[in-house]
Formats: C-alpha cells, sequence, structure tokens
C-alpha cells in the first residue's frame, strides 16, 4: 500500500496525517513494558516497591505468596529495568528504578486504580 494514502478517502484526520503515524516498532518498548505489568501481582509488586525499598520475605508476606514466586516477578521486573536491588550482607533490597518511565507507570496505576500513595518507608 502507498505509505501516503488510504484505500478510501472518507476525509477523516488520519487521510491527511498518514506520515505521522509512527512505525511499528516504535511501539516496541512501551508494548514490552506493559506486557511486563499485565500481571496482577507483577503490578501490585511495582507498585509496593514505588514506595520503599523492601527484602523478598517482606514482600511476600505483603503478597501472600511464597517467596520463590516473588522472586520470580522481581526477576522480571527487574529484567525489564522497572526495578533495582542492592545487596546488605546477605539480604537483598528491592525498590522501583529511578527513572521517567517508572514514574509515568506508578502515577499510571495509581490513576487506574484510584488508589493514592500512602508516602513513601
Amino acid at each position: 500500500m502507498n505509505q501516503g494514502a488510504l484505500p478510501h478517502d472518507h476525509g477523516t484526520f488520519w487521510e491527511k496525517h498518514m506520515d505521522s503515524i509512527p512505525k511499528t516498532d516504535e511501539f516496541q518498548t512501551p508494548s514490552d513494558i506493559f506486557r511486563l505489568l499485565g500481571d496482577s501481582s507483577r503490578l501490585r509488586i511495582f507498585w509496593i516497591l514505588c514506595h520503599c525499598e523492601e527484602c523478598v520475605i517482606n514482600i511476600s508476606a505483603m503478597m501472600d505468596m511464597s517467596s520463590p514466586a516473588v522472586s520470580h516477578h522481581l526477576k522480571v521486573l527487574k529484567a525489564g529495568r522497572l526495578i533495582v536491588s542492592r545487596r546488605d550482607g546477605k539480604e537483598v533490597y528491592y525498590r522501583a528504578a529511578d527513572t521517567k518511565e517508572t514514574a509515568l507507570l506508578h502515577h499510571m496505576s495509581e490513576e487506574l486504580l484510584k488508589i493514592t500513595c500512602p508516602g513513601t518507608c
């Protein structure tokens, strides 16, 4: 198909602005991020870590999940660069990454859930 024209001219906005539509590959990063948060448990863990730094044992207790299950979700979130970790002796602590993307995702999740931040730890 010709990039500058649609098969049917209905006089709509996109018929005049076809060149403004981003390419499919430009949507890949946001799509990957939304896929990471497509699991309600993972989204809840992410939201918790937006407010404070926590260890796996405490996150497990807050989530009422096993430590291995929480560790799996943390691994996925960390691979997606939504969270970061630090080691203190034998304990590993996790928190949301300090990026514009995580701040936007945090704000968006609170808006969609109609909840507010409890503050910071």
